[in-house]
């Protein structure tokens, strides 16, 4: 079945009755009495890797802070899982951008993943067998149990990066939110970890990527472009379009003309 097939069966079965993983309902956030998000609505069906594409300022950060209860939103509502955000925190996972981390702090590839369980674990709990388990299964998960031991800060930006997909899939969400994951890997690294997204998603994890590069958007099995507003949502092949980028980029002709080139002759350097 195709990317377009498959979202769309997915949708119809949302439709149906089926819980999405994601639901955002009239959401608008505001920073100093100045809208960053309007009116935003989108139902993500469960088990999809969704890219979130816009320009600088367009609230791609925002909505993910908004599913993870991290702002307030003047109106709207979200809802994960069929439940309002502050019940199905232990469903949400956060990938934040490499260079987002304090890779000084005295810490091991290991006890980064062990995070993932401390939500479970509660303040005062100590991890168990299982915990450690889980962690073990993770790491082999990503590749990096040969690098459990090893300082944080003494891994590439791929590697590192394979190791908050680790903490996530520790944690045992359902729905993961990743900060442009992709952002500075070499070829080999993205392939890698588009292999991990999609093995994700095939396990019934659904994943929402904030994404930049317009190459890539055909290995999503949905877009949401995003300029403050719901711009399209659904297949790439169906809404990354010339007429929708424009709308999206407000006509920055150089960007979309390049966009434009890779919607017609494809990406220019094929990996």
């Amino acid at each position: 079945m195709t990317g377009s097939r498959a979202f769309a069966a997915a949708a119809e079965r949302t439709r149906a009755g089926g819980v999405p993983a994601l639901e955002v309902s009239g959401l608008t956030v505001s920073y100093q009495e100045k809208p960053v998000l309007r009116y935003v609505s989108v139902a993500v069906p469960v088990g999809h890797l969704v890219a979130v594409v816009g320009p600088n300022g367009a609230g791609k950060s925002t909505l993910l802070k908004a599913i993870l209860g991290l702002v307030r939103a003047d109106s709207g509502a979200i809802r994960v899982l069929g439940q309002p955000v502050d019940a199905a925190r232990r469903e949400i996972a956060y990938v934040p951008q490499t260079d987002s981390a304090d890779w000084d702090f005295p810490v091991t590839v290991r006890e980064v993943v062990l995070m993932g369980r401390y939500r479970a674990l509660g303040w005062l709990g100590r991890p168990r067998r299982h915990d450690h388990a889980l962690v073990d299964d993770a790491l082999r998960t990503v590749d990096m149990s040969d690098f459990a031991d090893r300082h944080i800060r003494q891994l590439s930006g791929g590697q590192q990066q394979r190791v908050f997909l680790a903490r996530a899939l520790a944690q045992e969400a359902r729905v993961l939110l990743l900060d442009e994951p992709l952002a500075g890997v070499d070829a080999r690294t993205e392939q890698a970890i588009f292999e991990l997204m999609d093995a994700f998603a095939a396990a019934g994890k659904t994943l929402v990527v904030v994404n930049h590069n317009l190459q890539i958007l055909e290995r999503f099995s949905a877009v949401l472009l995003l300029n403050q507003s719901v711009v399209a949502f659904g297949p790439a092949r169906e809404v990354v379009t010339e007429a929708n980028l424009r709308r999206l980029y407000g006509g920055r002709m150089s960007f979309v003309d390049e966009a434009e080139r890779v919607l017609r002759e494809g990406p220019s350097d094929v990996r």
